[in-house]
């Protein structure tokens, strides 16, 4: 399943790179026009920004929550 979802991709890709560059225009302009896409872009992207973050656990990040509540 992956296999074919990264093939895909690639074909996509592949057929973006070859339009000239209004119609590379016309296509980003679509995307961003769609809200739920952007949200989908904007999480991939925070998530890529804060990839090299420390984690911490559900409970720990419970505990400090209450902590501060109280």
């Amino acid at each position: 399943m992956i296999a074919t979802a990264q093939a895909t991709a690639e074909v996509f890709w592949t057929a973006f790179r070859a339009l000239r560059k209004k119609e590379k225009q016309a296509v980003i302009e679509k995307l961003l026009g769609d809200k739920e896409f952007m949200e989908d872009l904007i999480d991939l992207a925070i998530i890529e920004q804060r990839r090299k973050e420390p984690s911490r656990s559900l409970d720990d990040y419970l505990a400090d929550r209450t902590r501060k509540k109280a």
